[in-house]
Order: C-alpha cells, then structure tokens, then sequence
C-alpha cells in the first residue's frame, strides 16, 4: 500500500512565502515523476509543478519565477516552495505521483490536500 501524505499549508498575507512538503511510504519500488497540482473551488485540478520522469521540472505558467520544485529522492520526499504569494494561488494542494511497486507494476498515487490560502 502507498501513501502520499503532504503537510506546509497554511494562512499566508500577499507576498509572503510557504513551503510545503509531500513525502511517499509503504511499498514504492521507485518514483518515476513526482509534482504538485492544486484546486480552487468552482475550478479544475491544475498543475503547478512536477519533475518529469526524465528529471526535468516543469512549472504551470503562473507560478513561473515564484515557485520552485525540489526533490529528496532518498526520503522519497518533493518539495515546493512558493514565494510572492498571490490571493490567486489560494487552493488546496495536492502531490501526485507515478509509482513503480514492482518491476512491472506501476501506478498515479494522490495526496489527502493542503489548504493553502493566500489573504491578508
């Protein structure tokens, strides 16, 4: 059994910065591309960031500059820190990842969410 499990949102003024964590556990063979997508209500599930299986980062256009994607691998940890907050970015926000749990089976695993929210 995976799980994803993320933790670093919170309330935050216009401006300011939050870091937030997603960490993998349970049976992971290896991650093939792990990243971060988030969700406004009345909106769709909309990428934000993720490492591509080959290792590349790629950023959703309106988060270019202002947020940045990192990894742990040996924690099976991402990472994204989000500077210049904007009340746009107010969303809940999840981590995905493709999982490998043997040779030959592989699958998309999601988080529970964090409430990011950005107002002063």
């Amino acid at each position: 059994q995976v799980q994803l499990v993320e933790s670093g949102g919170g309330l935050v003024q216009p401006g300011g910065s939050l870091r937030l964590s997603c960490t993998g556990s349970g049976s992971i063979f290896a991650i093939n591309d792990m990243g971060w997508y988030r969700q406004a209500p009345g909106n769709q599930r909309e990428l934000v960031a993720t490492f591509t299986s080959g290792g590349f980062a790629v950023y959703a256009d309106s988060v270019k500059g202002r947020f940045t994607i990192s990894r742990d691998n040996a924690k099976k940890t991402v990472y994204l820190q989000m500077s210049s907050l904007k009340p746009e970015d107010t969303a809940i926000y999840y981590c995905k990842a493709n999982i490998r749990t043997s040779w030959t089976e592989s699958d998309d695993y999601w988080g529970q969410g964090t409430q990011v929210t950005v107002s002063s």
